[in-house]
């Protein structure tokens, strides 16, 4: 009884499927309208409610991101793919598909009458066996890739999930296909589409994945073995399964033979030949990037804040992985490399008290980011040396989106030339000289700050200490010139006093100094900001730095210069907005002044090339040495340089009485660790850009007085 109920299902299935075909297969010869008009045998709303027109989405595609020679620093995707016209794949692999899958497919209209009816056949008789052409399975496919393009996995529908209706769809929309397009573009678009396990999809990446080749270079056998996969790509997949892959692609081999698309020699000969494989795994992503993962990730990041490419960043995501872009970015690959060494060499990334090196440089007058480099790992393993945040860039950008920042770092001294120029800027002479005896700085003192008020004490009497100089021996008078060389601090508090502290504010905001945590402006709301003690990003002082070189031209950082999606259209990218924000005789004065830091102040013992052309720089180093800096500029690039603690600035971190790289400190300068990488980088990369010489600044910066 079990058993004729059993007939008697397949034989109504027969009738019912065969009905629909019937409708179907009519589509091969009228109208589409027709069809859901003649409906035999079937609800005429079911037919109706099919589209009537196929619209083929580009399937997801990897993007590339590009340094400034063209060569890869990273590839991002949701599913490894790389789309090739067909004529750059191998007619092995194109003949192989046909004749396993769709031996009718240049001969039906996209859906195989004599298919259909030998799988009802095979279905009305107990067995099992398969009627969708290569047309139906390429529609299927853009189905599933347009759901989850659309962030809706959930609505994809696999084989027995699928009722008649949907398979009634795929039909239909398969003869609409046929009728739109050639059948080349179909083999194309199906073998670029086409899952081939292990996260590769289409013929390129499964070619490069499985025998590192081009689909181009595909040989006969290695065509076959993958055609063999498509079928069921886990029990074909040659690296996990190769008694089953052999054996199906043996049977591909048959059917070519059988076809008349190789000869019996070659048959036997590719039956006989090894799987031969050269497994090539697909790393995605800044974790695998071939260079710099900190600018990659701060290029990802980049994308992920615009609104130009997504309404929010789950939108953006999926432009970025799916899109298949080309983003060409202005990171400079030799000069990473130089940089990366230097970084490597100051400290190692395990070093136990979790100290960091960085550089990271930007052309004056483009903004175009050139290198950034750290010396810890980007890889999210607790483990000793790797750390995911990017010690150049501040906590988040001006708009609050993330930046996977460590926030920067306190700057010390090197915030001292921008005090330097608000005097320049006020009118005032370098060569004033100005007591660096004055040490007390009572509560109280009458600080101008016409946008606040300013706090903080150097006064034994209200329990603080007075204020020091790094140097026991420069309290004496001395110019203002002298005071910014050797950073004393003592000549800087004097300069400062005499003016409005709102004004030193706004010549930091004029060259784009912020706090690295909030973005909020660095301010001088204690007294300690005249010396320092705000965290700011290693590339905002760089930039800052480039400000100066640049006669007083302010550009915004950039890392890109084009996007392309995946038929090559350019989409908008941010540009530099480079415009004057310092008054060019400021810049001209700073760069004179700076200059001497190195060739008689504090940067005197950085090794770096002072005579062959102008080059200027300022060195700072906080309490406890725990930061430490070198920023500076030639011409054509400017370079901030970083050594410290990035856990914290407690006791626990100071750099005093301690031995690195096999050289003792009893405390760790400026002019050292950052120094010292930073010297031997600008050594490298300066000659490479241009080296002319800064302008004077005018006389009346350069007069005498008290």
């Amino acid at each position: 009884m079990a058993h004729a109920r059993t007939a008697l299902g397949r034989l109504l299935l027969f009738l019912v499927v065969g009905a629909v075909c019937g409708v179907m297969v009519a589509g091969l010869m009228i109208p589409a309208a027709a069809v859901a008009g003649s409906a035999a045998g079937l609800s005429a709303d079911l037919v109706g409610r099919l589209p009537d027109e196929l619209k083929i989405g580009t399937p997801a595609q990897a993007t590339t991101v590009l340094a400034n020679d063209g060569s890869v620093i990273a590839t991002f995707f949701s599913q490894n793919r790389d789309s090739v016209a067909l004529d750059q794949m191998s007619p092995y692999i194109r003949d192989g598909i046909v004749a396993i899958e769709d031996a009718r497919f240049y001969e039906h209209g996209g859906i195989d009458p004599t298919g259909i009816l030998r799988a009802l056949a095979a279905t009305a008789g107990g067995g099992r066996q398969g009627a969708s052409t290569i047309t139906q399975q390429y529609v299927n496919n853009v189905i599933i890739q347009s759901h989850i393009a659309a962030g809706r996995p959930d609505l994809v529908k696999l084989g027995a999930a699928k009722t008649v209706g949907d398979k009634i769809r795929e039909m239909k929309l398969a003869i609409a296909l046929e009728k739109t397009y050639s059948k080349d573009q179909i083999l194309r678009g199906y073998l670029n589409i086409i899952y081939f396990n292990n996260n590769v999809y289409g013929i390129q990446a499964a070619a490069e994945y499985y025998f590192g080749a081009l689909a181009k270079d595909l040989s006969l056998p290695q065509a076959a073995t993958l055609a063999g996969i498509i079928n069921n790509p886990a029990f074909y997949d040659p690296v996990t399964e190769p008694d089953h892959a052999v054996a199906r692609r043996n049977l591909v081999l048959d059917k070519m033979q059988e076809q008349g698309k190789i000869s019996a020699a070659a048959h036997d000969n590719a039956v006989k030949s090894p799987i031969g494989l050269n497994v090539h795994p697909a790393r995605q992503g800044c974790t695998a990037a071939a260079m710099a993962p900190y600018f990659c990730d701060y290029v990802q990041r980049l994308v992920l804040n615009d609104p130009a490419y997504g309404a929010d960043e789950s939108a953006r995501r999926g432009f970025l992985y799916r899109g298949g872009l080309t983003i060409r970015t202005t990171l400079d690959p030799k000069l990473q490399q130089v940089a990366q060494d230097q970084v490597n060499a100051t400290i190692a990334g395990t070093d136990p008290l979790q100290r960091g090196a960085e550089l990271v440089s930007i052309e004056p007058g483009t903004g175009k980011i050139l290198t950034m480099a750290q010396n810890t790992a980007y890889n999210p393993a607790d483990a000793p040396g790797n750390y995911m945040g990017n010690f150049a860039l501040p906590a988040s950008d001006t708009h609050g989106q993330p930046l996977d920042g460590a926030g920067g770092f306190q700057v010390g001294s090197t915030i001292k030339p921008f005090i330097f120029a608000q005097w320049l800027n006020a009118g005032k002479s370098m060569n004033t000289i100005l007591n660096g005896a004055a040490r007390d700085y009572p509560p109280g003192f009458p600080w101008r700050n016409s946008c606040g008020t300013t706090t903080g004490s150097y006064d034994p009497a209200a329990g603080t200490h007075l204020l020091p100089n790094d140097d026991p021996h420069h309290y004496y008078p001395m110019t203002v010139l002298q005071g910014l060389y050797q950073s004393i601090n003592t000549i800087t508090f004097q300069s400062a006093s005499r003016l409005d502290l709102c004004d030193v504010q706004r010549m930091t905001t004029a060259a784009g100094i912020a706090d690295g945590h909030t973005n909020e402006a660095y301010n001088f709301s204690n007294i300690s900001n005249l010396i320092g003690s705000v965290d700011v990003a290693p590339l905002t002082m760089a930039n800052a730095f480039a400000t100066f070189a640049s006669g007083g031209v302010y550009c915004a950082p950039t890392a890109l210069t084009s996007i392309a999606d995946s038929g090559g259209k350019a989409l908008p990218v941010p540009g530099s907005d480079c415009h004057q924000s310092i008054d060019p005789g400021v810049a001209a004065g700073v760069t004179y002044a700076l200059k001497d830091v190195l060739k008689k102040g504090s940067g005197y013992n950085i090794p770096v090339d002072k005579s062959s052309y102008d080059i200027f720089a300022k060195t700072g180093t906080t309490d406890g040495n725990t930061m430490t800096w070198t920023v500076g500029a030639t011409a054509g690039i400017a370079t901030a340089s970083w050594f410290g603690s990035y856990k914290g600035t407690g006791p626990r971190w100071v750099n005093q009485n301690i031995t690195i790289n096999g050289r003792y400190y009893a405390g760790v300068d400026g002019a050292d660790l950052a120094g010292g990488q930073w010297g031997r980088f600008m050594d490298a990369a300066a000659p490479q850009f241009k080296t002319n010489a800064f302008p004077q600044p005018p006389a009346a910066m350069l007069g005498r007085t008290r």
